[in-house]
């Protein structure tokens, strides 16, 4: 669920990066001129995802693209899933993850649109209950704050509170808040969040009169004719064209678990909650490119509306790459968009990660192109080979084969991971059990309780609120262990950290993911756990 952030190259969370994942080229890049370029045919498009699904074990993938108005290729790919029948197809739902941010950030403009709110307005005057850690930042934070990753919160703060399970209300997570310690002051960094949408969603609600899922279907799906997605995915429940997620574990492609149940509410919803297929999401993209306005002329949204959620908030970094290779001058983050320049275009893009499922919307505004693609596979740089490759098309005269380009990148970055893990696992100097002085029940002020208890094999960690993350603790130095989850799925393995008070008992916890390429919502970091069984 982790997951736009961000774009890892093994799994995207609710989170996930904004910006798609880039490498370079060989070739440097062109100026944008007015100069036409024809795009991909539908066989180059054909052959180019064939290659991507062999190469990384992806079992199905949906690529649509919207040009000048008109959907030139909208199309699926490989099965839903590799257990049952059923292929891919354009109206294939997906889990778009973090994409739906762009939804939410809509939704509010709608809001401003009918007077109802403005984007200056104060999160406290609609939600009296918010509270961040600072007073006088609670007492500041606007509408447009909630959408634009700049709170002072650390990337992906609070994330396991609904993932990789959701046990926690939206009340919950609102309250929980005021215990997450901000890592800069408010306004000064870009750091990517989750739980504010959260809280955006619960502004739709509180605003509207009606649920934050219930808006975006009667007043996002339904008028722009997207039959093909939802919100509310409770009548979701016993559709059959939707793709299951999968992963590569041990070299062989198998399915894994939904981060949420199909058919069931998703308490992360106006984050990356939302099921959509190519052949509707098409339709949001073409409602963009005409500045907020239907195929038959009516405005759906005002042009001012629309510009602004396309105009830079908050500032980011330029990749090396891309400004070397792309010809990139800016990058930042919008209203649900991230905003950056590809080959002198102005481009609007958006990823989005849950586990075993990514996502990615893309539009160039001055070309009127817009690009979709879903994958039911984490693998990370099947998304980048395809978009990379159409963009390119359109923009420039280069055909790179950004296949083996980004498998490099992925090998790279998991040979540095790997020597990490191999670096702990060579490790002989562990300490030597049993460890009954560890064995209690440690409190974390938003997270809730763990219980480190004892078993024939050694110490075991159990999260009470979160029922995937529980598993086997094995010594590794003094007061430090390792947890190995059960769910093997959930790549996330951590260090699990005692703290000791003078007379060397135990007395708290913290954590910290032991892979660099663990998927950021698993933020253990930010949790500080005191022991209360005594």
């Amino acid at each position: 669920m982790k997951k736009i952030i961000r774009n890892s190259v093994v799994m995207t969370s609710l989170l996930m990066t904004p910006m798609m994942v880039t490498v370079p080229s060989t070739a440097a890049a062109e100026p944008a001129t007015v100069k036409a370029h024809a795009g991909l045919t539908t066989v180059e498009i054909d052959q180019l995802v064939e290659r991507v699904m062999q190469t990384y074990q992806v079992p199905g993938i949906a690529v649509g693209i919207i040009k000048d108005g008109k959907v030139i290729h909208a199309k699926g790919y490989g099965v839903r899933n590799i257990t049952k029948k059923g292929d891919v197809t354009a109206e294939t739902l997906f889990s778009i993850a973090s994409t739906g941010k762009s939804m939410t950030a809509a939704a509010l403009a709608l809001l401003v649109d009918e007077g109802k709110i403005t984007w200056k307005d104060k999160v406290i005057d609609h939600i009296p209950d918010f509270r961040l850690y600072d007073p006088w930042v609670t007492r500041e934070f606007t509408v447009k704050d909630l959408l634009i990753h700049n709170s002072g919160l650390g990337i992906g703060a609070g994330d396991l509170m609904m993932f990789p399970s959701q046990d926690f209300s939206r009340a919950e997570i609102i309250a929980n808040l005021r215990h997450l310690k901000p890592v800069s002051s408010f306004r000064s960094e870009f750091a990517y969040d989750n739980l504010l949408y959260i809280v955006a969603g619960e502004v739709i609600a509180r605003v509207s009169g009606m649920t934050y899922e219930d808006f975006i279907e009667q007043r996002i799906l339904k008028p722009l004719e997207m039959s093909h997605c939802g919100a509310n995915l409770k009548r979701l429940k016993k559709e059959k064209n939707v793709a299951d997620p999968h992963m590569v574990r041990d070299g062989k492609l198998q399915a894994t678990i939904r981060d949420v149940p199909l058919g069931q509410p998703v308490v992360f919803a106006a984050a990356g909650g939302i099921q959509c297929s190519v052949e509707s999401i098409l339709k949001w993209h073409d409602m963009h490119l005409h500045k907020g306005k239907l195929p038959n002329g009516a405005v759906f949204l005002s042009e001012e509306q629309q510009a602004e959620l396309l105009t830079p908030q908050t500032i980011t970094a330029v990749r090396p790459t891309s400004r070397d290779w792309f010809g990139s001058h800016f990058s930042a983050y919008g209203l649900g968009w991230g905003l950056s320049d590809f080959k002198g275009y102005k481009m609007a893009q958006h990823g989005g990660g849950l586990l075993g499922m990514l996502s990615d919307n893309v539009m160039i505004p001055d070309l009127n192109l817009g690009v979709v693609v879903y994958t039911n596979q984490q693998a990370g740089v099947a998304r980048p080979a395809i978009v990379n490759s159409i963009l390119e098309a359109y923009t420039s005269e280069n055909r790179t084969d950004w296949i083996p380009r980004l498998s490099d990148m992925l090998d790279k970055r998991r040979a540095k991971a790997a020597k990490v893990t191999a670096d702990i696992t060579d490790q002989s100097d562990r300490p030597a059990g049993p460890f009954p002085q560890y064995v209690g029940i440690y409190q974390d002020p938003w997270f809730g309780k763990v219980e480190i208890s004892q078993t024939p094999d050694g110490l075991y960690f159990t999260a009470a609120r979160s029922a995937r993350l529980k598993g086997s603790m094995v010594p590794y130095k003094k007061d430090l262990f390792i947890v190995r989850w059960e769910d093997r799925s959930l790549e996330a393995d951590a260090y699990v950290k005692f703290t000791t008070d003078y007379s060397a008992q135990p007395r708290g916890i913290t954590m910290k993911a032991v892979s660099p390429l663990t998927d950021f919502s698993f933020d253990f970091h930010d949790l500080n756990f005191q022991r209360i069984d005594d």
